[in-house]
């Protein structure tokens, strides 16, 4: 086995994902393993390790898979080295842009719901706390 491909169990490891789960992308067109062993395994390279983590990442922030597929095409043909005119490199500057507003929208959005949940552990601390020990009952 080449040694820049790992088996999708080190890459499970690696990302946090389930095997369930990177299958799931795969089937749905996220990610695709580089290559198959002479076994059939999956074999994926750092670049699909890095497309799983872009994945992962935006999962949390209520990004739908079309979203996410959307995302990694326009960074895909950004990267590809491909010539790209104006107007296009432009467009796809823009999709990203889009993304990255509406992740910062919602990292905000999770923030203040963070604050508020941090609030309420508090609150509930603080009023047994407050409480003392419970004086023993009689029998």
């Amino acid at each position: 086995m080449d040694a820049r491909h790992m088996q999708i169990g080190e890459v499970a490891t690696r990302t946090e994902l389930s095997l369930r789960t990177i299958r799931h992308y795969e089937d749905t067109g996220l990610v695709t393993p580089s290559a198959r062993s002479q076994g059939g395994f999956r074999l994926y390279t750092e670049s699909d390790v890095a497309r799983l983590m872009v994945v992962r990442r935006m999962k949390p922030l209520g990004f739908t898979l079309d979203q996410m597929r959307d995302l990694l095409d326009a960074t895909d043909r950004l990267d590809s080295g491909e010539p790209l005119g104006d107007a296009e490199r432009e467009a796809l500057l823009d999709r990203v842009r889009t993304y990255r507003q509406t992740a910062t929208e919602q990292v905000e959005r999770l923030r203040v719901q963070l604050s508020r949940a941090e609030d309420f552990a508090h609150t509930l601390s603080t009023r047994l706390d407050d409480a003392g020990p419970r004086p023993a009952t009689p029998a």
